[in-house]
């Protein structure tokens, strides 16, 4: 945008507006603009609660069911218990 366009966009409004009400404008811009920094300089940690992510082990899923298949350990103590 150049200085020319600038310009005419504010004598627009201006004359759209009236020169009495383009301080009240300005104020309400400049109060939205400052609302609007506050509200994206929080962090994560203002805004919202982070969880850890622990590591899971995969595991098959069995393709007849999709129910997870048991592992090598888990089969190993089910034989045990027998």
């Amino acid at each position: 945008m150049g200085p020319l366009e600038i310009i005419l966009i504010v004598v627009v409004i201006a004359l759209v507006f009236g020169a009495s009400k383009l301080p009240q404008l300005g104020k309400g811009l400049g109060q939205g603009i400052k609302e609007f920094k506050r509200e994206t300089g929080k962090t994560d940690a203002e805004t919202t609660v982070v969880t850890p992510i622990t590591d899971v082990s995969s595991r098959q899923i069995d393709p007849v069911t999709g129910a997870p298949m048991p592992t090598e350990r888990e089969r190993e103590s089910a034989g045990n218990r027998r």
